[in-house]
């Protein structure tokens, strides 16, 4: 006898014969599948073949199993159950899930788009945990060792990642955010006057200059950077006690400016620049699970609920 394994069986092969052990006719069998009848014959003479056994046997009332056939299709049944099974999407209840979900992203970008997300998750999903995790230099490492499952930033790749997919959650202008009484507030600002300006900047990367430096020296000017910081969180109180003055997307300085002797202006007609974008990031591996899925939707309708 021939030695068969699942190497030499042909597993397209098992719905047929699921169906022709169902129906024990070719005909029938034929017409659940949507496929002929010569197919259906075809792939019984090979199943045949396969089982050596004859599985469907003639009986003076049609066809009738084989005993072989008896004994397989209870095992087949539950075999092509499973095999369902397992390449469906597994389902997902927001009012009963508990899973924990970790983001990450610097404290004011939390400050501004994690609350209304939190807040609608809480009435949709109240046993879905969260948990925010301390942004590294190199964020797009953090969702690739599954350390956080979601990243806010401005920044982009270093290179192009393939394994990381993003969406648009908002886009700004920059503006120049100062103290009230600072010899340039409330007046339209000039190049010069920006340029020489005594300037502080926030660098996540702590790396090379600012997009500010780059468009002033393509105008042939320079601007001095007098104070460089690692985060957001400081700017208020070096805008409100010094002479420094920063330039920010601007929800970012509406923030930092909120109940502080502070005002914003926008920037010289010859410095705009394009809207600063942020994102939301994710890896691959979530990118087609429907939890993840749903919390991006629901971080859209949040925001869109705040801004529209």
């Amino acid at each position: 006898m021939r030695e068969m394994n699942l190497r030499t069986l042909d597993l397209n092969l098992l719905p047929v014969l699921q169906a022709l052990l169902q129906e024990r006719h070719v005909s029938h069998a034929a017409e659940q599948l949507n496929m002929s009848q010569p197919a259906v014959s075809r792939a019984l003479a090979r199943l045949r073949e396969a089982l050596q056994d004859p599985l469907l046997v003639r009986t003076s009332r049609g066809y009738d199993l084989s005993s072989r056939a008896r004994q397989l299709q209870p095992q087949l049944n539950a075999l092509l159950q499973q095999a369902e099974q397992l390449i469906q999407q597994p389902g997902f209840d927001p009012a009963t899930d508990t899973s924990l979900i970790r983001l990450t992203g610097l404290d004011l970008e939390l400050a501004i788009y994690f609350p209304p997300l939190v807040q609608r998750l809480r009435q949709l999903a109240p046993g879905l945990r969260l948990e925010t995790v301390r942004q590294e230099l190199d964020t797009f490492d953090m969702l690739d060792r599954d350390e956080v499952q979601f990243s806010f930033s401005g920044l982009h790749p270093a290179t192009a990642e393939s394994n990381l997919h993003r969406m648009v959650i908002d886009e700004m202008p920059m503006r120049c955010i100062m103290a009230a009484d600072h010899p340039l507030a409330g007046r339209p600002l000039t190049v010069e006057a920006y340029a020489a300006a005594a300037h502080g900047m926030v660098s996540i990367t702590g790396k090379g200059p600012g997009s500010m430096d780059l468009a002033l020296a393509e105008l042939g000017l320079q601007r001095q950077v007098m104070l460089r910081l690692s985060s957001f969180m400081s700017v208020a109180d070096f805008c409100e006690h010094t002479d420094l003055i920063f330039t920010l997307p601007l929800r970012l300085a509406e923030r930092i400016g909120h109940n502080r002797a502070l005002i914003i202006q926008p920037l010289p007609a010859a410095l705009e620049q394009p809207p600063v974008t942020f994102y939301l990031y994710w890896h691959s591996r979530h990118h087609r699970d429907p939890r993840m899925i749903w919390i991006r939707e629901q971080l859209l309708a949040a925001l869109h609920q705040k801004n529209p």
